[in-house]
C-alpha cells in the first residue's frame, strides 16, 4: 500500500462517525469465528467466508435525509451464501439493510403477503403455488444459523460498510488461509468527509446544490497487507463498456494483489460473468432459466480455494 493511500485510509476512519454498538459486533464475531475455527467431523479445518452484499450509501447530510446510492440488489451476494453454506463454509455476510437476503432472495420480486393466505378459522397457512420452495427455504435457512454456518451483519452506509469490513477482516485475520472474502458489494468510489457534511437536511431554498465529492479510499490493498494478509480473495468489477471489462479487471488483480477478480458487464450480469485470475480467464454462463451464475461461480471459487490452501503464500508485509 503507498504512503499516500495509507494516510487517505488512516484519514478516513479518524474522521468517520463512531461505528454503532462496536463492541457486541466484535464480539459475536469473535464467537462465531472461534466456533468454526475449530476442525470439522471430518478433520479438516472449517473455512470461513465473508460475503459482502448490496450497495453502500452516501449521506449528503450528517442527520441524513438525502443521499446518493449505488446500484446493487444483493441478489449475488445473497444467492452466492447459499452455495458457500452448501458447500460446508461458515458465512459472514455483510450486506446491505434492506436488500437480498439468503434462501429468500424473491422476496423482493414479490409481496411478503402474497406467499400466504388466510385458510379457515383465521389461520395463516402458505400458499400451494410457492408452499414447497416456502418451506425448503425456511428448513436451509434455520438450519445454516443453528448449525453456525451464516452470521448476518447489515450495514447501510459508506462508513458503517468499510468499518464493518476492517473489523470482520481483522477478526479473520488468525484464520490464515481458511479465510476468504468474496467481495460482490458495490462500494461507492465517491463520498462526502463527514467532517464537510451539512448537520441538518439542506433547504432547497439556498439555490442550485453544489457538493464536492472526495474519492473514496482503496480498502482493498490494506485487506491483503494489513488486514487479513493469508485470506483468499476474490473482488468484482463491473463495467458497462466491453471493451474495458478485462483490462479493468487485470489491472485491478495487478494493483490490488486480488488472487481473483469476477468481471461483468450490467447489461449481462445475471446471465454471464468471466472469471480473472494470474493463470487466464473462464467464462461462466447461465443455461437454463432457474440456474443460477452464482452456483457455478462457488463452485470453482471453492475448487481455486483448495489449490490454494495447498500452496502456502508470503503475505504481501512479508509474513509467511
Amino acid at each position: 500500500m503507498d504512503s499516500r493511500n495509507g494516510s487517505e485510509v488512516e484519514s478516513f476512519f479518524e474522521s468517520a462517525p463512531s461505528l454503532k454498538n462496536a463492541n457486541i459486533v466484535s464480539q459475536k464475531l469473535k464467537e462465531f469465528i472461534d466456533r468454526n475455527s475449530r476442525s470439522s467431523e471430518s478433520g479438516g479445518p472449517i473455512r470461513v467466508v465473508c460475503v459482502t452484499s448490496g450497495g453502500t450509501t452516501v449521506p449528503l447530510e450528517q442527520r441524513c435525509v438525502r443521499y446518493i446510492d449505488n446500484f446493487a440488489s444483493g441478489y449475488r451476494g445473497a444467492a452466492s451464501t447459499e452455495y458457500f453454506v452448501k458447500a460446508g463454509y461458515a458465512v459472514i455476510f455483510l450486506h446491505r439493510l434492506g436488500s437480498c437476503q439468503p434462501y429468500c432472495k424473491y422476496l423482493l420480486e414479490e409481496s411478503f403477503l402474497d406467499l400466504f393466505e388466510l385458510a379457515e378459522e383465521d389461520k395463516i397457512e402458505v400458499c400451494q403455488s410457492h408452499g414447497a420452495e416456502v418451506k425448503k427455504a425456511i428448513r436451509e435457512y434455520h438450519a445454516a444459523v443453528d448449525e453456525g454456518q451464516l452470521f448476518r451483519l447489515p450495514f447501510t452506509t459508506i462508513f458503517e460498510y468499510l468499518q464493518l469490513l476492517k473489523l470482520v477482516a481483522t477478526s479473520m485475520s488468525p484464520l490464515g488461509s481458511c479465510g476468504m472474502f468474496y467481495l460482490a458489494a458495490a462500494v461507492s468510489d465517491f463520498y462526502v468527509p463527514w467532517q464537510s457534511m451539512a448537520e441538518h437536511k439542506i433547504q432547497s431554498a439556498s439555490g442550485p446544490l453544489d457538493i464536492r465529492l472526495t474519492q473514496t479510499p482503496k480498502m482493498l490493498s490494506v485487506l491483503r497487507k494489513d488486514w487479513a494478509p493469508f485470506a483468499f480473495c476474490i473482488s468484482f468489477k463491473l463495467e458497462t463498456d466491453p471493451d474495458i471489462l478485462l483490462q479493468k479487471a487485470n489491472a485491478a488483480m495487478n494493483k490490488y494483489h486480488m488472487h481473483i477478480v469476477v468481471a461483468n458487464l450490467l447489461a449481462t450480469y445475471k446471465q454471464e460473468v468471466i472469471v480473472v485470475t494470474k493463470e487466464g480467464k473462464a467464462s461462466i454462463r447461465k443455461h437454463g432459466e432457474h440456474d443460477d451464475v452464482e452456483e457455478q461461480l462457488v463452485n470453482l471459487l471453492v475448487e481455486k480455494h483448495s489449490e490454494y490452501l495447498e500452496k502456502p503464500e508470503t503475505s504481501l508485509n512479508g509474513a509467511k
